[in-house]
């Protein structure tokens, strides 16, 4: 649940970025409702940690499989494997946004 309200964020900052660009600041700081004191970057910084804290708790998880460790599962692996890969694809799609809304605000008139 919370991803999806940091992905909200993420795309109310991009829209303000774009009108504030095209020179409706006032409109678009009245647009934007403050959820909360953090900036984008934190926002963005923490979802890139949580990505990783995924990642290396299944990385964790697999090699505790594959030295035997007593109560791990092959299915707890598996599923915390594909928890890491889907985390990692959606934040590499959050960027490529990022990287569009960015090539497309530089290639405005001003």
């Amino acid at each position: 649940m919370s991803q999806g309200i940091e992905f909200n964020r993420l795309m109310m900052d991009m829209r303000a970025m774009q009108a504030e660009a095209m020179g409706s600041s006032a409109k678009a700081a009245t647009a934007v409702p403050e959820v909360s004191g953090s900036s984008f970057a934190d926002l963005l910084g923490n979802a890139v940690g949580k990505v990783n804290e995924t990642q290396q708790a299944s990385n964790q998880l697999s090699n505790a499989f594959e030295i035997g460790k007593s109560g791990v599962d092959i299915t707890d692996v598996m599923i915390s494997s594909q928890k890491a890969q889907v985390s990692f694809q959606a934040l590499t799609q959050v960027r490529n946004k990022l990287v569009q809304a960015y090539q497309d605000i530089m290639q405005m008139p001003v």
